[in-house]
């Protein structure tokens, strides 16, 4: 298995703020899909999804995500990334996927404390709790399938950086 690290999950799952922890104590480098595809266009997610619609932007993502595959990378993906078939198989085949999963109650009261609505744009124009409900309905089959290890998001960031880096080390 190649020695890239994938972390999925919800929007707020902690993947950003891990995914450097992470890095660091590895010596890896780090990227974020959603940080990265913003720097290259030149515009944020919002406004790349209200000038060129979640179509052309999904598929911009994608051609993010396999630019930036890397040996000794940490990853960190945008919390749609897993809609993609594509983008599932490419993760599966080149490093160790991570799912970083966390209650509900616990995304919406990280999400109303940020909204960040430059980088999480609504999906639904829904309030912040009937879109989570409605997007980990979708999207939660695909976390699991995707991830080689599911990890308990809601730990303190120390707990599962150790509890990330244990898995991987001994994949």
């Amino acid at each position: 298995m190649s020695n890239t690290l994938f972390l999925v999950g919800a929007r707020a799952a902690g993947k950003t703020t891990l995914g450097r922890l992470l890095a660091q104590q590895l010596g890896y480098s780090f990227i974020d899909t959603d940080a990265y595809l913003q720097q290259i266009a030149h515009a944020s997610i919002a406004q790349l999804v209200e000038t060129e619609g979640w179509d052309n932007f999904r598929i911009r993502e994608s051609k993010v995500l396999q630019e930036i595959t890397k040996p000794k990378r940490v990853i960190a993906t945008g919390g749609g990334i897993v809609l993609a078939q594509q983008n599932r198989i490419w993760m599966q085949q080149h490093g160790t996927v991570f799912f970083l999963s966390v209650p509900l109650s616990q995304l919406a009261a990280r999400l109303m404390r940020d909204p960040n609505l430059d980088q999480r744009p609504s999906l639904t124009g829904q309030s912040i709790i009937e879109e989570l409900e409605k997007i980990h309905e979708e999207r939660q089959p695909l976390y699991h399938q995707v991830a080689h290890h599911v990890i308990d998001g809601s730990l303190a960031p120390n707990q599962i950086v150790t509890e990330i880096i244990h898995r991987f080390t001994h994949d």
